[in-house]
């Protein structure tokens, strides 16, 4: 089927990307201080939240794939969605305290995980997937929209402690608006050149739980999944603690604080600028080679901080998320989307992207846990970049390359005209 190369609106998705990111980054900032200083929820209670979050997101991120798969370019879960992110300040202002004040802790934690587990780990793949998506309709590069959602958590980290300073409240009020304003984007300004549509989804026949099954069926499906569960899930365990194994470089905790700080600044700085040229590489060397190369500079990182002999060394690797986050969000969408047939896309990336890895993350973390007391840092750093090591090897040798097209050109959209239809 031939492409429409006119383009639909660009500018809207970027600050769709970046409101909705601000929320991720501000509750994932600053709702820990937040429920110990402002609700007195000891740790066991406050950790109850987080696991319901990552609990609940294992129902609800099957399901939002499925679901987006059939709506496709259809808006009703993303607005519902929003909807629910813009309730976020009247939640902790009104209801939060009342129920922990009528109940307990745990009762008001569960409902929090579970609230805050739709609107984020949940609701976040079906944001990503729509915006991926409209890149193809609308002609232009994911990974330019993407920024917005990296200079997002740059702006919460510089705002989010004085904001909380002033109110503790306000930085749910401020989600709160961050999230109105994704949701005016959506409505009223992200605009779709339907005339693409057909690149993105298969306009013959509407997805179905029997199509779901043929995923399952997929050999390559299970090789992705299994890369993400290893790869991506211990990227994600092993900074869970890293600041505390990066305090002992230091004689005191407010040096190693200063420093580590700075060090992420720096590394979200290259995170912007590189999410801007990614497109531009993932698109030479392939989406496959991409994932292939974050496999590999992960457990060069991982094994590097277990035996680097100072903090600089350390920082140094440190930064190399800077060029590792881009190059996996941008290699995942695309080597979806030239891999597998679009009409997938959504349950896919759902199931392999975050379900997968979310379930590696739950178990990784505990036996993590317990191996940092045991074994101490340095071994299990090496311990676990041996893991990624032998995952990417196997990565290497069964992960496909892509069916549909030979050379990634600038535009998605462009790409996706090549398959057949």
């Amino acid at each position: 089927m031939k492409n429409s190369t006119k383009k639909g609106m660009f500018w809207s998705f970027p600050v769709s990307h970046f409101s909705y990111f601000f929320i991720w980054a501000i509750v994932a900032g600053y709702l820990t201080l937040w429920l110990e200083q402002v609700a007195h929820l000891n740790s066991g209670q406050a950790g109850i939240v987080f696991s319901m979050m990552a609990a609940m997101s294992l129902l609800f991120q099957p399901f939002f794939g499925f679901f987006s798969d059939r709506l496709v370019m259809k808006k009703k879960l993303v607005i519902i969605i929003l909807i629910a992110g813009a309730l976020i300040g009247p939640f902790f202002q009104w209801f939060f305290i009342p129920v922990l004040n009528a109940t307990n802790g745990f009762t008001v934690a569960v409902f929090t995980g579970l609230y805050l587990s739709f609107v984020l780990n949940g609701g976040v793949g079906v944001i990503e997937q729509y915006i991926q998506r409209a890149s193809v309709t609308n002609n232009f590069e994911y990974g330019r929209s993407r920024v917005g959602g990296s200079i997002a958590g740059m702006v919460a980290s510089f705002v989010g402690g004085r904001i909380f300073l002033i109110n503790p409240y306000l930085i749910f009020w401020v989600s709160s608006a961050s999230a109105i304003l994704c949701l005016i984007m959506f409505v009223f300004f992200n605009k779709i050149n339907y005339e693409n549509v057909s690149q993105v989804t298969n306009t013959s026949e509407k997805f179905s739980l029997s199509d779901v099954k043929k995923i399952f069926k997929i050999r390559n499906f299970w090789i992705l999944g299994f890369f993400y569960m290893g790869a991506s899930a211990i990227y994600d365990v092993f900074d869970q603690q890293f600041v505390i194994f990066f305090q002992q470089f230091f004689s005191s905790v407010s040096s190693a604080t200063t420093v580590y700080s700075n060090t992420v600044t720096i590394q979200m700085f290259i995170e912007i600028i590189l999410m801007l040229i990614m497109p531009k590489v993932v698109n030479k060397i392939g989406p496959r080679n991409g994932l292939l190369i974050y496999g590999f500079v992960t457990a060069l990182r991982i094994i590097g901080t277990a035996l680097s002999p100072n903090y600089a060394v350390v920082v140094a690797l440190r930064l190399l998320a800077g060029f590792e986050m881009p190059l996996v969000l941008i290699s995942i969408m695309k080597y979806i989307g030239v891999t597998f047939d679009n009409m997938y896309y959504a349950t896919v990336y759902a199931l392999t992207a975050n379900f997968m890895k979310q379930v590696s993350v739950f178990i990784f973390s505990a036996l993590a846990g317990n191996m940092y007391d045991s074994l101490g840092f340095q071994t299990t750093y090496l311990i676990m970049g041996s893991v990624v090591l032998i995952i990417s090897i196997v990565a290497l040798l069964f992960l496909e390359k892509p069916k549909f097209i030979d050379n990634l050109s600038d535009h998605s959209s462009e790409n996706l005209a090549k398959k057949p239809s």
